[in-house]
């Protein structure tokens, strides 16, 4: 009897699993069979304009993102803020599943049409590269064809952010196609200047914060690891920020009258900062790393991550990392301590024969969840007093030039904490079985990403479990000129679309 009942179940199970692949067939049958107008949409939003400062073209976007989705049976919205409104849209499909919050943002940056490799950055161009390399325009008419997936589509925000938009757009299109609906209840954000801070996204917490409660959130922005297989982002680390200065005499000095006699601020500068590192990278300031354990589990989860530490530092240019971290995903699950720029009194052309009568230096500090940024700024703070300054947040009196041999003045301010969800939470091992029943093996999962992304805040206040879902390919130039997306990630990013929305939590 127990042998009858593992057979009857085990084909339940195959039955089960031809289904539901069955399913999944057909609806990525849908996306090759929808790809031409799934782009010609893509195409129709980049040419959009999307820059904040101009409030007209800003609420095109939103109308036009705010039409396909009244046109999927959501409920839409404005949200009023101080500035420009967040568009939200809503569809409970069943009271009983879990609400999923999404974020996607449809502003862009500026552009410098002149850098440009073609006449209007928000004329969107169909490029396929040349033997040499180049990126050569070809007609829209292409595809009508077999539409190559190395092809790319070269516009402002192409890939950042309104890839994502309608990579998402066309996976619940391709459901309704086949009659199918998520299976969960969604919630979409469309933030109007995550360029420029999220601002308006950030002052209506507040005021809408009930219009965002959700049990998941999910970050659709930003590219996927370089090798372009699925990638699920489970944190990035916070950033904050100091400056330091070291004084010389009162006014520049002539280096020939009082070289070997007044102090040189630019030398007491470079000593106070070799004193926090040492030769290798690592940080010397007390309690810096304080927190941080890199568990054999760990170890093992960022292993994962495909990673050639030779092909990485020739793509930098660089003989060998430091050694903060055994390899480059490690490095990422330690707060940074990085001068970022250095300079002196001496601000005009050319060079003068002075001894200066200041020199500062301006540090950033990524943060983990570990390290909160008040607690590092702290620290730096404390490392400076101990190497026998007098630390102040001001220019130094008369006074106290005379009473204090070594004076800094130290200003520091927060940005943002960290953020980060544990992978194999419970939402964490869903999602992540989810895209591996989509795609036949495990997606590329970074535990903490290095960058910071404006809504970390966001993230904060909703304390729900939160994970980046990026999409665009890896060199699509986000920010910069001839910025593009890759047709194969606009491909890819349905099927993870459609692998996240198409499976319970």
């Amino acid at each position: 009897m127990c042998n009858f009942f593992k057979t009857i179940l085990s084909a339940f199970f195959v039955f089960l699993t031809t289904v539901i692949y069955g399913q999944k067939t057909e609806e990525y049958l849908q996306i090759d069979k929808n790809i031409k107008n799934t782009l010609m949409m893509h195409k129709e939003l980049v040419s959009i304009p999307n820059l904040p400062k101009n409030k007209g073209l800003m609420l095109k976007n939103i109308n036009w993102v705010a039409k396909q989705y009244q046109g999927l049976d959501f409920k839409t919205a404005l949200l009023e803020t101080s500035t420009l409104p967040i568009l939200i849209a809503e569809k409970i499909v069943d009271p009983e599943y879990k609400t999923v919050l999404f974020y996607f943002h449809l502003d862009g940056q500026p552009v410098n049409p002149e850098a440009w490799d073609q006449q209007d950055p928000f004329e969107p161009v169909l490029k396929q590269q040349s033997q040499n390399g180049d990126w050569q325009a070809i007609d829209w008419s292409k595809l009508d064809g077999t539409i190559d997936d190395e092809w790319r589509i070269f516009g402002r925000a192409a890939a950042d952010d309104k890839a994502p938009i309608i990579m998402f757009l066309a996976a619940l299109k391709a459901l309704q196609n086949q009659n199918q609906s998520p299976k969960i209840n969604l919630k979409i954000i469309f933030d109007p200047e995550e360029e420029y801070g999220s601002k308006a996204l950030l002052s209506s917490l507040d005021q809408h914060q009930d219009r965002y409660a959700s049990d998941y959130f999910i970050v659709m922005d930003g590219p996927a690891h370089n090798s372009n297989q699925p990638t699920l982002t489970f944190g990035c680390r916070g950033i904050a920020s100091c400056s330091i200065t070291t004084f010389g005499s009162k006014l520049p000095q002539h280096s020939g009258h009082y070289g070997n006699y007044v102090p040189n601020p630019v030398f007491r500068l470079a000593n106070l900062l070799s004193s926090m590192k040492d030769s290798e990278g690592r940080v010397l300031i007390k309690d810096y790393y304080e927190g941080i354990e890199i568990t054999p589990e760990i170890s093992s989860l960022l292993g994962t991550v495909p990673y050639d530490a030779s092909e990485l530092n020739i793509e930098l240019g660089i003989h060998s990392s430091e050694k903060v971290g055994a390899s480059y995903q490690e490095s990422l699950q330690y707060p940074s301590l990085n001068v970022r720029q250095i300079g002196t009194s001496w601000k005009g052309k050319g060079l003068k024969t002075v001894i200066p009568e200041y020199a500062t230096a301006n540090i950033d500090v990524r943060l983990v969840p570990e390290t909160a940024g008040v607690n590092q700024l702290q620290k730096i703070k404390k490392h400076i007093e101990e190497q026998g300054f007098y630390v102040i947040d001001r220019d130094p009196t008369d006074e106290e030039r005379q009473t204090h041999p070594k004076i800094v003045k130290f200003t520091g301010a927060l940005s943002v904490n960290s953020f980060r969800t544990n992978h194999d939470s419970d939402f964490g091992r869903k999602i992540r079985n989810h895209i591996r029943e989509g795609f036949g093996k495990d997606p590329v999962v970074i535990r903490l990403m290095g960058g910071t992304v404006p809504i970390v805040p966001l993230i904060n206040k909703l304390r729900v479990p939160t994970v980046i879902v990026p999409m665009v390919n890896m060199d699509n130039n986000q920010h910069s000129p001839n910025e593009n997306i890759r047709i194969g990630n606009i491909r890819q990013g349905i099927k993870i679309c459609l692998s996240i929305l198409g499976a319970s939590y």
